[in-house]
């Protein structure tokens, strides 16, 4: 039987450990929230950057699914939106 693109991929990705899907899964989620509440608020990534102190390279990392947040960020984050980027139940 032929193996197609689709069963090798599955087979990748049945590979990863569940941590690492856990954490990129939520590494996007964030992200996107962020993105979010930025466009809401109207601001460009370069307006953002300047609003916060940071450089826009900062922000392209948080928004690239790939940034490692520490819970300081995510609470600045949030106080300077006034909504939660993350909740915890």
């Amino acid at each position: 039987m032929k193996s197609t693109n689709k069963d090798t991929l599955q087979n990748l990705i049945y590979d990863i450990p569940e941590e690492i899907q856990i954490r990129s899964r939520m590494s996007v989620l964030i992200a996107n929230k962020i993105e979010s509440l930025m466009r809401e608020a109207g601001y460009s990534k370069k307006q953002f950057a300047e609003k916060l102190g940071r450089r826009p390279s900062e922000v392209t990392k948080w928004l690239s699914g790939e940034h490692n947040f520490t819970i300081a960020t995510l609470s600045m984050l949030s106080a300077f939106f006034g909504k939660p980027i993350i909740t915890v139940p």
